[in-house]
């Protein structure tokens, strides 16, 4: 991503942590090379985060990483989401007992964000789903249980502002099939997609509520789509095991968000 979508010394600053954190550590041309910035600016930004804590300078591999300040907002966060040990821990019995990669997403104002994911290397999550994604959610699982509990007209427009882009062959592009698909969704509860975001590649999703029954957050798995149940009764178990998940999430959520 170029510096030139972003302007500004803020902006400058977080597009540096960006790469900082994407590539767990980076050198000064490094960061320029990603960024764009010139090497004069980076290390002038990248003192100054430095200074406050949010970079460490590791002069003997002339590198920088993340600074305890960044740790220190994460860490608040996770809190802020109710993110305790105990639902960390739920995500990571979904990926043992599947073999899949295991998302955790919560409503954060209108959109469904991915909080937190458990995965290994031989089912990885699917790139570029790390926390803080949201993007695609016509073609993503978590995203059509955001979109299916939407009233019509709103989520048209949600939908027009996301763009129908194809992600491949699979993806929904058109107003009218997906509405179609997601009133199974809501119907069924769950949420499934098809190599819609990333061929070979399938997921399935169902919501965490709150003691209102309304949405607060979205339990997913993915995995290569050889691997992934196409008829009962592995299907089944499936989703008996995400709504477990969901249940258990839902019941340690409620009474942290607001």
């Amino acid at each position: 991503m170029s510096d030139g979508t972003r302007s500004g010394p803020v902006a400058r600053a977080l597009r540096i942590l960006e790469v900082v954190a994407e590539r767990g550590g980076a050198t000064a041309r490094e960061i320029a090379d990603a960024t764009g910035l010139p090497l004069p600016t980076v290390y002038r930004l990248a003192a100054e985060l430095a200074d406050a804590d949010y970079l460490v300078h590791i002069r003997s591999e002339s590198r920088y990483e993340l600074g305890h300040q960044v740790h220190a907002l994460g860490l608040s966060l996770h809190r802020r989401l109710g993110l305790s040990r105990g639902v960390t821990r739920e995500i990571s019995l979904l990926h043992e007992s599947t073999g899949f990669a295991a998302y955790l997403a919560i409503l954060r104002g209108s959109t469904l964000v991915i909080v937190h994911v458990v995965d290994s290397p031989d089912c990885p999550r699917l790139h570029p789903m790390r926390f803080g994604f949201h993007e695609a959610p016509h073609a993503t699982a978590f995203g059509k249980i955001q979109l299916a509990e939407m009233e019509v007209a709103a989520r048209r427009e949600f939908v027009d502002r996301q763009d129908l882009r194809a992600f491949t062959a699979n993806t929904l592009t058109e107003h009218a099939p997906l509405a179609r698909e997601l009133a199974v969704v809501g119907r069924d509860g769950i949420a499934w997609e098809h190599e819609e975001f990333l061929a070979g590649w399938a997921c399935a999703a169902v919501p965490v509520r709150a003691a209102d029954i309304s949405l607060v957050g979205a339990i997913a798995v993915s995995a290569q789509a050889h691997r992934f149940p196409s008829a009962a009764p592995a299907t089944d178990r499936l989703v008996a095991r995400l709504r477990q998940v969901a249940s258990r999430v839902g019941a340690q959520l409620r009474g942290t968000l607001n």
